[in-house]
């Protein structure tokens, strides 16, 4: 019997572990969060130890399916660190955590179509959702929107979410700027064009589209195509017997995710499915409607801080051409989220790229390791 490891719980981890198991393979599926399903499918049960994958032997089992997901990209501006002020997902998954939402005024900002399902999740639990804020501009979602008439599915969801978002406003090219208040979250500016003008809110909700978790891929070899795991048709990565599903693969949505994560576990099972995957267009669609704006590049002002972790301003990294003398000098990237947040917003700002990934790719208790 084949023993199949997947790591990450989420859709395309759930699809993969069901796959496999169905193809008669002994399945061990791990996930850093103590219920299976990932953001799309967080539940309320315990039913899973947390488990972190912070690096790995010479000799790791095999087969081994990776579906470490994504996470959301913030981008830097004046008053991004004052508490009210979240990532999409994340506000959605302190609201499924328990944080109280109803009646307080909430504006989703950022870029793609994450936020208006984070939009229509707070709206049913109370939220005032006083606005929802993309940046990319109307014809190009309404270009995007044209194409899913051919995808009845994806039509649908998106029907069934702007239903559910009635009455509130939906404002295309246009950005938060700045958040303000005394001491935690009151007003946020918004431009669109030349016109900026400010708004209320008790949350500011904003997330600039989906970076993948990449680390333990690149931890094990895996080759990059275009910033995600390149695989074969068998979701298989260039290294032998390491397979690679989901958001890593590129960002595309549950439906990917599910699809991808039955050809890895099918084929991890040893029972290889034919393979037609109709997700790659999709993914490339996403990419070019909610590419990011040259304006975005301006947000953050010297005085801004772009390293949370380490306190590290824009104005005290402006000298350095890079990663590596960044940190030397200054310890940007160094703290407790080992760059995830500020790694993709100076990648965006500086065109600054990761040089490398090591073990233990977590903050890690020297008792865990003894």
């Amino acid at each position: 019997m084949a023993e199949v490891l997947i790591v990450g719980a989420g859709p395309a981890g759930i699809a993969a572990a069901r796959a496999a198991a169905a193809g008669g393979a002994a399945v061990t599926l791990m996930d850093d969060n103590p219920a299976p399903g990932g953001q799309i499918w967080r539940g309320d049960k315990v039913i899973l130890p947390c488990s972190f994958v912070t690096g790995y032997a010479k000799v790791y089992p095999t087969p081994l399916i990776l579906a470490t997901g994504a996470r959301e990209r913030f981008l830097p501006f004046p008053g991004w660190t004052l508490p009210g002020v979240t990532g999409a997902g994340g506000l959605q998954a302190l609201v499924k955590g328990g944080l109280p939402i109803a009646n307080k005024r909430v504006i989703v900002a950022g870029t793609g179509p994450l936020l208006l399902a984070v939009a229509a999740y707070l709206k049913s639990r109370g939220a005032k959702v006083v606005r929802i804020v993309e940046q990319a501009e109307w014809s190009r979602i309404r270009e995007f929107g044209m194409s899913m008439f051919g995808e009845p599915s994806r039509l649908l969801q998106a029907f069934s979410l702007k239903l559910r978002l009635l009455r509130v406003p939906y404002t295309t090219g246009c950005w938060p700027v700045a958040a303000d208040g005394n001491r935690r979250l009151e007003v946020v500016r918004l431009r669109r064009g030349d016109k900026t003008w400010m708004e209320g809110a008790d949350y500011l909700a904003c997330g600039f589209g989906l970076v993948p978790n990449l680390e333990l891929p690149l931890l094990l070899g895996c080759d990059l195509r275009e910033g995600f795991v390149a695989v074969n048709e068998q979701q298989e990565s260039s290294v032998t017997g390491v397979y690679c599903a989901g958001e890593i693969t590129g960002v595309g949505g549950v439906e990917k995710a599910i699809g991808e994560g039955r050809i890895a576990g099918s084929a991890a099972a040893g029972k290889p499915l034919r393979a037609v995957s109709r997700s790659r267009r999709f993914v490339q669609q996403l990419a070019e409607t909610f590419a990011l704006r040259e304006e975005l590049r301006t947000l953050a002002s010297p005085e801004t801080i772009v390293c949370r972790c380490e306190d590290v301003t824009l104005g005290t990294i402006q000298p350095f051409s890079g990663w590596r003398e960044a940190k030397l000098q200054t310890r940007c990237g160094m703290g407790t989220c080992q760059g995830r947040v500020c790694g993709p917003a100076l990648e965006f700002l500086r065109g600054w790229q990761t040089e490398s990934v090591r073990p233990p790719v977590f903050p890690t208790k020297v008792n865990d390791l003894i």
